[in-house]
């Protein structure tokens, strides 16, 4: 950001030299320089023509020399330099245009940049957020990145590195208690108590309720804007029925990100399903009534849709065998949160997945809730489901929930 201001301010300072050094370099002479000259001309002019006079003898010498004297004088007053009272009455207006504008040009730009410019670029990114700590490749590199932990217990960087490692291995509980050790070292980064209520949960079953929502309430007191925090408290609101806080969490979230990409469609999303749930006085709207909804498990497997992933050969040497895999079913019209969710990584490709309601991220957000739902898969190397740019991705077409033999193809860079 300083780097960014103090480019400004010498472009700012550019721009201002070739309009101000003219305007502080003209004078109010100009004026007299111009009327002097003038009035040489008109002496020179009288002269001459009484040259002509004298040599025709129209004019004796004694009246010529008599009039170049008057003619002399005359001029001596016109060319004369103006008082010292003069010159102070009559000020330059070119040098007050000039400090008039060293003031306020500077103030326009800052002000017009202000009002139209991104002033989200200049939001404090907290300090040791763990996107920019690579993950451990191997099983091998892991262990070094554990043993190099253990050696030293204050890293934090690579103690990050390995909280990351264990989230892509599905290593939920591992990952909560490094980021129980890191929120210790660095209890003021939001980012990390984000990320440790994110693993708490996932390794209770994706329960956000208790002490992950307890961690969330710590991020957001640190960073009210933190965008991961914010998306999961809404998520949070959702599984107690506080549809309003949901709603007022996910909008908020909405305005720090960008509204054109696949994040803030999801979340606008989700906004709309609050919504109408919360229209609907707090009662999740579906097909079937609510009695019907609480079913047995025996019957519930009516929503489960399974088929077959596979990585095409094209894109192989694009992934790691260590980077996440993601299978997620959404509704095919309306909300794009994921109904349901299921984690794998390269290495497992191909395989069979199921996709069912003991899979939702909420509990309002079920497959068995939609008549029509599409399916993608995703390779990403971030450890989270919303895509990326290079993302690996694949789809399928509107399916309803009980279908079965889907097949995927991971067949496309995003």
């Amino acid at each position: 950001m300083t780097m960014f201001w103090m480019i400004c301010a010498l472009l700012l300072v550019v721009a201002l030299l070739f309009v101000l050094v003219p305007l502080w370099r003209s004078s109010t002479k100009t004026g007299y320089v111009q009327r002097d000259a003038a009035n040489l001309d008109i002496f020179r002019d009288q002269i001459a023509e009484m040259d002509a006079d004298l040599r025709n003898g129209l004019l004796t010498p004694e009246l010529y020399e008599q009039g170049k004297r008057e003619l002399q004088g005359r001029l001596l007053e016109e060319v004369k330099e103006p008082t010292g009272a003069a010159q102070i009455a009559v000020r330059n207006p070119h040098k007050a245009l000039a400090l008039a504008l060293v003031i306020l040009l500077p103030l326009l730009a800052v002000g017009v940049y202000w009002k139209v410019g991104n002033q989200k670029v200049f939001q404090p990114q907290a300090q040791n957020s763990g996107a920019g700590f690579a993950t451990a490749r191997s099983e091998g590199a892991l262990k070094e990145l554990e043993a190099k932990v253990e050696k030293n217990p204050q890293d934090t960087g690579s103690l990050q590195q390995l909280a990351r490692t264990y989230v892509e291995q599905e290593r939920f509980a591992e990952a909560a208690k490094t980021y129980n050790e890191l929120t210790k070292l660095l209890p003021n980064d939001a980012n990390l108590w984000a990320d440790f209520a994110d693993a708490l949960a996932m390794a209770g079953g994706q329960n956000l309720a208790g002490h992950p929502t307890l961690l969330i309430n710590k991020a957001l007191e640190l960073d009210p804007n933190n965008p991961k925090a914010l998306a999961l408290a809404g998520s949070a609101a959702m599984g107690r029925n506080e549809y309003s806080v949901a709603i007022q969490h996910w909008e908020k979230l909405l305005k720090l990100i960008a509204p054109e990409t696949e994040d803030a469609k999801m979340i606008a999303g989700a906004v709309q399903q609050a919504r109408m749930v919360l229209a609907q006085g707090g009662q999740p709207s579906a097909a079937q009534p609510p009695a019907q909804m609480e079913t047995s498990p025996s019957v519930a497997g009516k929503e489960r849709i399974t088929g077959t992933v596979t990585l095409s050969d094209a894109l192989k040497a694009k992934a790691n065998p260590n980077d996440m895999v993601f299978i997620l079913a959404r509704a095919a019209e309306g909300p794009r949160m994921p109904l349901a969710v299921v984690r794998k990584q390269v290495k497992d490709l191909p395989f069979e997945f199921t996709l069912d309601d003991s899979m939702s991220v909420s509990p309002q957000m079920k497959l068995s809730k939609f008549d029509s739902v599409v399916l993608v898969a995703r390779v990403t190397s971030s450890g989270d489901p919303m895509p990326h740019p290079g993302d690996l991705e694949g789809g399928s077409g509107p399916l309803k929930p009980g279908s079965s033999g889907v097949k995927l193809s991971i067949d496309k860079v995003k």
